[in-house]
């Protein structure tokens, strides 16, 4: 796959951002666990939902740096005296990010019946008009 760079379409300014933004958003496919899915609620609200069966609330962290979510789970080994005839539930620590477009927030996170509900905003950009005014340059 070849790279995409802005430099070559000179009416693309400062887009560089945005090919960082590509970038890191093709390296995050964190593969397919835990599986989750990505629903509209209304207009301009989203919700993520991870099946995160046999984590607390404790063993998840969800953060949010430089418009990218990170929801990574962890659970403490217990040493008990279980002997597994077959284990089906994965207990594995995971990481799964989503980069978040400007204007998207991040709301409340709900663990329930094994899920983890992660509600996202967004909000609506203000259309600006501005005049550029011309000043006249030094004659000679």
């Amino acid at each position: 796959m070849t790279k995409l760079s802005f430099s070559a379409y000179p009416h693309m300014l400062g887009f560089e951002q945005l090919g960082r933004l590509l970038e890191r958003t093709a390296k995050s496919g964190s593969g397919s666990y835990p599986p989750f899915n990505i629903e509209q609620t209304c207009e301009r609200a989203y919700r993520i939902t991870l099946a995160v069966a046999g984590f607390s609330k404790d063993d998840l962290n969800i953060t949010v740096e430089d418009r990218q979510l990170l929801i990574k789970g962890c659970q403490e080994e217990k040493k008990e005296d279980r002997i597994f005839l077959h284990r089906g539930i994965a207990s594995r620590q995971f990481q799964r990010s989503f980069v978040l477009a400007d204007g998207v927030d991040v709301g409340e996170a709900i663990v329930e019946n094994g899920l983890l509900h992660v509600d996202l905003t967004q909000s609506m950009p203000e259309t600006v008009v501005k005049t550029i005014k011309i000043k006249k340059g030094i004659e000679q």
